[in-house]
C-alpha cells in the first residue's frame, strides 16, 4: 500500500496529518518530536527504530455470538485498513510487519446476546508480536465488544472499528498487561450516520502502554463518547493520545478520561531538568493528549473533553494536554478542562471529623473518583474487576 495522503508542512490541524501504510514513509521519532516528547524512546525495545526482537504474529482469541463471525486474513487483503491508515512510525511498522490480521464481523441488525470478546496475549519476554484487528459492524446493528490484552512481551498493533449506518457499539478496551509488557497500540474509529459509539479504556498493567485512538465521522448524526480510567504505579508509563475530527455536520462527542498515579521519589524529583529525563526508574508518570477537531464543514457540532488527574505519592508525574481547535462558529458548544492535583484536604478533613481514620478516608475518596466513569461500564463482571483492582492499588499505598 502507498501513502494515504500527501505530507504538506502547511497544514495546521491534527486531522490533516499524516498517515501511511508504510513504515519507510516516517521518519525515525526522536525525543524532541512533539508527538514522542513524553515517552522514552530508549525504552521502546526497538518498535520506533526497527531494531525490535524477532516477530511472531499477534496471539488472538474471538467469541463469536449469533450474528458475529471472524477469519484470519492476510495483511494484504482489502477489506482491511478502510478506516484508515496509520499515523506514527511504529503503527506502520506493525502494518508493515504483521504476518497475519484478524477480521471481526458483526451483521447487520444483529443484536448479540452476550459480547464479542476479543483476547490479545503476549508472546512473552523477549519477543515481539504485531497484528491488525478490524472490527466491522453492520448497519442498525448492537454489540458490546471486549478488548482485552494479557500477558507480558513487546506487542505493537492496528485496531479499527467501522459502524454502519445507526449502529450501536459499546467497547471496553483493558489494558491487563503483566508488569514488563510494552504496548504502543493505534486505534482509528469511523462512524456512519446516527451511529453511537461507546469506548471505554482501562490501563492498569504495562511497564509502558500507549494507545492512540482517533475518531472519524463519515456521515452526520452520529455520537461518540470516549471514556477512560488508568492507574499508574512505580516504574509505569501510561499514554492515551486521542483525536476527535469532526467533519461533518450534526455530531457530537464527549471525551472523560480519570487517573492515578503512586510513584516512589527519588533525589533527582527536586531537579526539574533530571524529571524531564525520567531518571527514576521508580517514578510513575502518565501523560493524557487530547485532541478535539471542528472543521468547517462541521456546523451543529456538540463536544466537551475532560481529564482529571490524582497525585497519590511523590515521585509521580501527570501530564494532561487538551486541545480545541474550532473553524465555525455554527456549533452547539465545544469546551475542555483538566486538572492535576492531589487530594482535596477538605473532603478528607469532613470524613476524619465522622470518625473515619485517614488511610480508610483517602481509600474513600479515590475510589468514589474512579467510579464516576467505572460506574458507566456497561458489563458487570467487568465493572466489578476494575473496582477489585481499584482496591488492589490503594492497598498498596503505605503498605
Amino acid at each position: 500500500m502507498v501513502a494515504s495522503n500527501e505530507f504538506n508542512p502547511a497544514d495546521v490541524t491534527k486531522g490533516d496529518q499524516f498517515t501511511s501504510f508504510n513504515v519507510e514513509d516516517f521518519p525515525v521519532p526522536h525525543g524532541r518530536d512533539e508527538v514522542w516528547r513524553f515517552i522514552a524512546l530508549r525504552k521502546l525495545r526497538g518498535l520506533h527504530n526497527g531494531q525490535f526482537t524477532p516477530v511472531v504474529a499477534q496471539k488472538i482469541q474471538v467469541t463469536t455470538p449469533a450474528g458475529v463471525s471472524t477469519e484470519r486474513l492476510e495483511p494484504s487483503d482489502a477489506r482491511l485498513g478502510t478506516a484508515g491508515a496509520p499515523a506514527d512510525r511504529v503503527a506502520a511498522q506493525a502494518w508493515t510487519s504483521m504476518p497475519e490480521a484478524q477480521l471481526v464481523t458483526i451483521d447487520a441488525e444483529a443484536t448479540p446476546a452476550e459480547p464479542v470478546e476479543i483476547t490479545i496475549t503476549g508472546a512473552g519476554e523477549g519477543v515481539t508480536s504485531f497484528g491488525a484487528t478490524s472490527i466491522q459492524v453492520g448497519h442498525h446493528a448492537q454489540a458490546t465488544v471486549v478488548l482485552k490484552y494479557v500477558g507480558s512481551g513487546t506487542h505493537a498493533d492496528n485496531v479499527e472499528f467501522i459502524l454502519g449506518d445507526g449502529a450501536n457499539v459499546t467497547v471496553v478496551v483493558d489494558a491487563d498487561w503483566e508488569d514488563d509488557a510494552v504496548h504502543l497500540g493505534h486505534q482509528v474509529v469511523k462512524l456512519g450516520r446516527d451511529a453511537v459509539f461507546r469506548h471505554n479504556t482501562a490501563v492498569f498493567g504495562g511497564e509502558i502502554v500507549r494507545l492512540v485512538p482517533r475518531v472519524v465521522f463519515d456521515a452526520p448524526g452520529a455520537d461518540a463518547e470516549m471514556l477512560g480510567v488508568y492507574f499508574a504505579d512505580s516504574g509505569q508509563y501510561f499514554e492515551n493520545r486521542l483525536l476527535v475530527d469532526h467533519d461533518v455536520p450534526n455530531c457530537r462527542s464527549r471525551v472523560f478520561y480519570k487517573g492515578a498515579l503512586q510513584g516512589v521519589a527519588s533525589q533527582d524529583d527536586a531537579n526539574p531538568v533530571a524529571a524531564m529525563g525520567a531518571s527514576n526508574r521508580n517514578e510513575a508518570r502518565t501523560c493524557w493528549v487530547g485532541d478535539v477537531l471542528i472543521r468547517s464543514s462541521a456546523t451543529n457540532t456538540d463536544t466537551y473533553e475532560t481529564n482529571n488527574n490524582l497525585i497519590l505519592t511523590e515521585g509521580a508525574r501527570a501530564d494532561a494536554i487538551p486541545n480545541l481547535e474550532i473553524q465555525t462558529g455554527e456549533i452547539v458548544g465545544a469546551g475542555h478542562a483538566a486538572t492535576v492535583g492531589r487530594f482535596d484536604d477538605l473532603e478528607l478533613f469532613y470524613l476524619m471529623s465522622r470518625g473515619i481514620p485517614e488511610a480508610e478516608a483517602r481509600r474513600l475518596i479515590i475510589h468514589g473518583f474512579f467510579s464516576e466513569v467505572i460506574g458507566r461500564i456497561p458489563v458487570e463482571s467487568l465493572r466489578e474487576d476494575l473496582e477489585a483492582r481499584v482496591v488492589a492499588e490503594l492497598a498498596k499505598i503505605n503498605a
